[in-house]
């Protein structure tokens, strides 16, 4: 896949969002690049990722391609608390959640980083078989009853392409709602604006 097949690979996913997205296992920023592409000179990106040599070539990168993007690398564990500030539009997890058992976990762990309403992006193999490489994908179908379970929103099927690897490669999107309930009094806190 090269740059324009990521695009369009999220686009519909991305559009008609706010600027200001988190990356979970941005890696050397293939997915990085291609949010920044979609989201235009004001996209505000915060990259996560482990290994602080791919995220140093991703900023390199970022540097060259996209000079208005305002990137932030943070060299963390997607897993655990992440030392972001909260009230991102968006999430992309671009094969980064195969490398989990639990990818429900994870969306329940940086969902109070997302504002409400905010919109999940998820590129994932189309199949529930992994392999030494890719340990723990899941289908499209499984990611619709992991997002359900998580309380995500409108879940769809962005595009599926085939792939060489585990057959297909597939980009879903969900949304957070627009209110979440109050774990102690059981009260929606809806967002600012709302009515």
């Amino acid at each position: 896949m090269d740059h324009a097949d990521h695009v369009g690979l999220i686009r519909d996913g991305v559009a008609r969002t706010g600027r200001r997205w988190l990356e979970l296992g941005a890696g050397r920023g293939a997915f990085t690049l291609a949010l920044a592409d979609l989201l235009g000179p004001a996209a505000d990106i915060v990259a996560i990722d482990r290994d602080r040599g791919d995220l140093a070539a991703l900023a390199a990168t970022m540097s060259r391609r996209f000079p208005e993007t305002d990137l932030t690398t943070v060299v963390a564990d997607f897993t655990q608390e992440l030392p972001v500030v909260p009230g991102f539009d968006g999430l992309l997890a671009a094969n980064s959640l195969h490398f989990v058992r639990d990818p429900g976990a994870v969306i329940d762990g940086v969902g109070p980083l997302l504002r409400p309403g905010a919109r999940i992006v998820v590129v994932e193999y189309d199949s529930d078989s992994g392999n030494p490489w890719v340990p723990f994908p899941f289908s499209y179908a499984t990611w619709q009853e992991i997002a359900a379970g998580a309380g995500l929103l409108d879940t769809r099927l962005v595009r599926r392409v085939p792939s060489r690897f585990l057959g297909a490669i597939y980009a879903a999107a969900s949304d957070l709602p627009l209110a979440r309930a109050d774990p102690i009094e059981g009260s929606p806190q809806t967002s600012i604006g709302s009515s």
